[in-house]
């Protein structure tokens, strides 16, 4: 029997964890038509189905949707209803859509960033063109032209600090599809709107071209919504599982292995064995950036002694240091108010364990 510590029982149920799900598309706004289905309704099918299996397995989490019918809801709103809603991850669901006749098919998820392809900036600017039936859309996305090349250009000075957190989201949801014997056409960045203000981590799916018959009838199939529903589910299960390792809520037996320094048997990971006397020193990682950031920086609100690793290309920033499990957690707990996202590491003889 595995009793969870650091949550007392009593409030187990309570609904410490809110994602919002974002069915793309709706109302005027049909999205991407196939030879007989409509993106908005494979979207939102998918959406409903997968909030389901949230509410259903996971009772400490909470789901919103942007939209439950049919309707259209303009760009900038999906992010304030997530960022109203203070989420902790935001999924915009959508199916992609190419010259029809052609043979492409396969599942991408999209992060906010620069597209660095001439096809990464035709999915943003076909997602982006739902700001064309929006009123004043050039007053309210500040002259942004979803159609020009030149308006994507300020996605590349966009500092995003979800941004390893929302890559990592998306390689699982591709990995999931991969399960579901899916297409797997990768994590790739993109001038997405609907991301571009959300204040938590946040992807965009496709879940496959409408354009392609057999992908379309997949899609639009019951059997179909279910696979990707499940994929997305398995993705989300993984992102709240490691969300609450690195907040502190730890089973008792993980609490265990980790004092007694073993790494999770089940990760296939090498175990770090007692005859090394291993150093495990916990710290706190506030931040990860694509570029160095300066020491006195507002990034750190006021914070000193800043540390930093880099880990596949990003710097991470991280306060604090000790080898005391529940010293390192009250100290997040203390900084939360500061850094909201900020989360646990532990080190083991100066290499980061990734679990």
């Amino acid at each position: 029997m595995v009793v969870f510590v650091f949550i007392p029982e009593a409030h187990a149920k309570e609904k410490t964890f809110t994602i919002v799900i974002d069915p793309g598309h709706g109302g005027k706004d049909p999205g991407a038509i196939g030879y007989s289905a409509k993106e908005k309704t494979i979207n939102l099918a998918v959406a409903l189905l997968l909030g389901d299996m949230i509410e259903t397995e996971q009772q400490d989490t909470r789901v919103v949707y942007t939209r439950k019918t049919d309707r259209f809801i303009e760009l900038d709103e999906r992010a304030n209803i997530a960022n109203r809603n203070k989420a902790d991850l935001f999924i915009s669901i959508h199916a992609n859509s190419v010259k029809r006749g052609s043979s492409v098919s396969g599942t991408e998820t999209f992060t906010l960033g620069l597209a660095r392809t001439q096809e990464n900036l035709e999915v943003a600017m076909r997602e982006n063109s739902a700001i064309l039936l929006e009123d004043n859309y050039l007053q309210k996305y500040e002259g942004f032209d979803p159609t020009s090349t030149e308006s994507y250009i300020i996605f590349e000075f966009m500092q995003n600090k979800h941004m390893e957190q929302s890559i990592d989201f998306a390689s699982s949801i591709q990995k999931e599809f991969v399960k579901q014997k899916r297409a797997n056409r990768g994590v790739k960045q993109g001038g997405l709107l609907v991301l571009r203000k959300t204040s938590m981590p946040a992807v965009l799916v496709e879940l496959g071209f409408i354009s392609n018959r057999e992908e379309e009838r997949f899609m639009a199939s019951v059997s179909g919504q279910k696979k990707l529903a499940k994929a997305l589910y398995s993705a989300f299960t993984r992102f709240k599982s490691e969300y609450d390792r690195k907040r502190g809520v730890l089973s008792v037996n993980e609490s265990q292995s980790t004092k007694n320094n073993f790494t999770d048997v089940s990760s296939e990971k090498p175990v770090i064995t007692p005859q090394k006397a291993a150093k495990v020193v916990y710290k706190i990682q506030i931040l990860a950036s694509d570029k160095k950031i300066a020491d006195n920086s507002k990034e750190f609100k006021g914070y000193k002694n800043i540390d930093f690793y880099k880990e596949k290309g990003l710097y991470k920033y991280t306060y604090g240091e000790s080898t005391d499990f529940n010293e390192i957690r009250l100290l997040r707990r203390k900084m939360a108010k500061d850094f909201k996202d900020a989360f646990i590491i532990e080190f083991v003889d100066g290499v980061k364990v990734n679990r």
